[in-house]
């Protein structure tokens, strides 16, 4: 497909991939429907570069930074369809590059890590685990 940006991941029944396209016209998040070949606006105007399925394979994560903080939110999804506005999954406390010559981040399906580049040429990982 082309015109869809790139596809980070696919849903668990392997119908659907998502894409993103991170800057441009056609910023946002897209789905590829496999079956169809057809390319669907799902969130227009999301500048991220990393989307992925969450556990429960019912809604998908994605980032999006800002100066003090980048937030995580979850958008319910269903049979190629979003549910519902998105939602915050998790706020950061600190702020990272969402791109660093490509993408500098990705995340675990559950958020229970995230690992980032920093421009210094290292990588940190965050862990957040629950008391």
């Amino acid at each position: 497909m082309e015109g869809c940006g790139f596809a980070p991941d696919v849903d668990p029944s392997g119908q659907y991939l998502l894409g993103v396209i991170p800057h441009g016209e056609k910023t946002g998040i897209y789905e590829i429907s496999i079956s169809d070949r057809k390319c669907i606006s799902l969130l227009p105007g999301v500048m991220t570069l990393n989307v992925v399925f969450a556990r429960d394979g019912k809604s998908f994560l994605y980032a999006v930074a800002s100066r003090a903080e980048v937030t995580i939110y979850r958008q319910s999804w269903k049979d190629g369809k979003t549910i519902g506005a998105p939602r915050v999954a998790l706020r950061v406390p600190f702020s990272f590059r969402l791109s660093y010559t490509a993408n500098a981040y990705d995340l675990s399906r559950d958020l229970s890590t995230i690992v980032y580049a920093r421009p210094g040429g290292h990588a940190d990982l965050y862990l957040l685990s629950q008391k």
